[in-house]
């Protein structure tokens, strides 16, 4: 069964909608990576932020709704605010669901009550721990829209959101709802950029996945949401066809070497969508600029496309997102499907053009590249986390 994606609600590096999001991607624009300090002790980091004001979180929601993570998806929702009223109208609220992916929720937003604890031994009276609660965004979202069907958050690493359109996906064939409310939201956070600092997993400049010269990622934050419904309720609404998942079992943070799980996880999603690696048009890589992720990433796609494919990381664009980056890198791929893309342009990949001798050589998409004229326009997007958690998606456009 096909669910069917409507137009996103985007806030991110890019910009915020879809419009200023696809011009900037099909340009290649990297001007929202932005090079600062204050993050890691000593270190100027490049970091795809937003730099535009979010909507404030309504004072009607109690307070440990109120997180930077939080207006991320406010933001998102005013603007799909008629497709999601549309669909609480139709179905009625107890058959819409949300499903949303998150790794940090709204961690950042107490971290200054941390440092409070630890040089007076006491914590701030604002000090609410619920808003960093994985189960916050979910909650908030459902309240906010006056939603009563099931409402969770997943948080498995980088895969959280992609794992979230897979849920809504399954959610709707299982009958379960009648219209999903899906997608994630991650901010910039201290904790996570130390993190992947203190793993030497960072680019102090501008990130260059699969390049001889990458040394590591570029932390993004963004807000994507998605109505999924059963029927192409949008008339821009892109289908998604299929997914599949695997877990490499492997190691806490180091991908399986030989790519095994990746493999495993686009063959599902070809499996689950009913096409073959002839019919894909586009991939959008995982591609996050580090040793390992890349070198296993590129074995991967040469094992399930070995005439090749054209691909890209959008990482350069956007930042790693992490747990809203499987439904961001959706929405890119959405956007290449979308009608209002009538030359079927791609998305470029943007690094310095210096491969890695070491790796097998991939197609990577340029702002020359388009979908094969006469064809359907097919895309996987690709996510893969901590603990070796595999995501693919596949997209499709409308006839």
């Amino acid at each position: 069964m096909n669910s069917w994606l409507g137009t996103p609600g985007i806030v991110c590096a890019l910009g915020a909608g879809i419009n200023a999001a696809a011009q900037a991607a099909f340009n290649g624009d990297t001007g929202g990576m932005v090079a600062q300090t204050g993050w890691v002790d000593g270190r100027s980091l490049t970091l795809g932020g937003y730099a535009g004001a979010l909507p404030p979180i309504p004072d009607t929601q109690p307070a440990q709704h109120h997180s930077r993570n939080n207006q991320l998806l406010l933001a998102c929702a005013a603007q799909i605010e008629p497709q999601l009223r549309r669909a609480i109208d139709r179905y009625g609220p107890a058959r819409v669901a949300v499903v949303l992916g998150t790794s940090t929720s709204g961690v950042n937003d107490n971290a200054p009550a941390f440092r409070q604890l630890a040089a007076t031994g006491t914590w701030p009276a604002s000090y609410d721990y619920r808003r960093q609660a994985l189960s916050s965004p979910a909650a908030f979202l459902a309240a906010h829209l006056g939603v009563s069907g099931p409402a969770c958050t997943l948080s498995t690493a980088c895969t959280s959101s992609a794992r979230a359109l897979l849920s809504a996906h399954r959610m709707l064939a299982a009958g379960l709802c009648d219209a999903v409310v899906c997608g994630g939201a991650d901010t910039l956070c201290r904790l996570t950029i130390n993190g992947f600092a203190t793993l030497e997993a960072v680019d102090d400049g501008l990130c260059v996945p699969f390049s001889a010269n990458r040394r590591g990622i570029n932390i993004g934050e963004a807000g994507v949401l998605f109505l999924m419904e059963r029927d192409a309720a949008d008339a821009h609404a892109v289908a998604l066809l299929g997914g599949g998942a695997s877990s490499d079992a492997w190691h806490m943070s180091a991908p399986e070497p030989s790519g095994a799980g990746a493999r495993l996880s686009m063959q599902a999603a070809l499996r689950s969508a009913g096409v073959s690696p002839a019919d894909i048009g586009w991939v959008n890589l995982h591609g996050t600029g580090t040793t390992h992720n890349d070198a296993m990433e590129s074995q991967a796609m040469q094992a399930v496309f070995p005439e090749g494919v054209p691909c890209a990381s959008t990482k350069a664009l956007t930042g790693h997102t992490l747990g809203a980056a499987g439904a961001m890198e959706a929405a890119l791929a959405w956007i290449t499907l979308s009608p209002g893309n009538a030359d079927g342009r791609l998305i470029p990949h943007v690094w310095d053009g210096q491969p890695d001798p070491a790796l097998p050589p991939l197609d990577f998409s340029t702002g020359r590249h388009r979908y094969a004229q006469g064809r359907p326009r097919i895309a996987v997007s690709n996510s893969f986390a901590f603990g070796g958690n595999n995501a693919s998606l596949i997209l499709g456009a409308q006839p």
